[in-house]
């Protein structure tokens, strides 16, 4: 069983119909300068080990495959969006309900303040399949 928290969700059994960004954006606050300090301190979320997860909990039918980036930002629009990390082509066959999309850790470069997950449908458009992503509070191991 992953636990994952509310506030650091992506999706919450998000339905994937065409491709599409998260439901939710990670907003990472902005980075200050301490006192006494010459600049801001620098950010990156990767270099902490923080466990994060995508799990299928509808299985998806119709399309031939499905791509998941994990991107960032500097601002909420995300108009020059980074792509810290990809799945690669998932094939349909494999997106079925408990599907773990192996992912580890957020990997190193997560240092903008915005954090999103952008999902691409190849081939047909999805008649079902729904998706949870988020950070979690650890990795479960008995895969």
């Amino acid at each position: 069983m992953t636990i994952l928290d509310i506030r650091t969700l992506f999706s919450d059994d998000q339905a994937i119909t065409a491709t599409a960004v998260s439901t939710n954006v990670l907003d990472r606050g902005a980075v200050g300068t301490p006192v006494g300090g010459a600049a801001a301190l620098s950010s990156d979320l990767g270099k902490s080990m923080v466990p994060f997860e995508v799990i299928v909990t509808e299985a998806f039918a119709t399309l031939t495959s499905l791509t998941i980036t994990l991107e960032t930002d500097d601002n909420s629009g995300f108009s020059s969006a980074l792509t810290k990390w990809t799945s690669g082509a998932v094939a349909a066959a494999a997106l079925v309900v408990g599907k773990r999309i192996p992912i580890g850790y957020v990997p190193e470069g997560v240092d903008e303040r915005y954090v999103r997950l952008n999902y691409t449908v190849t081939g047909s458009s999805a008649t079902a399949g729904k998706i949870t992503a988020g950070i979690a509070a650890g990795l479960q191991t008995n895969r």
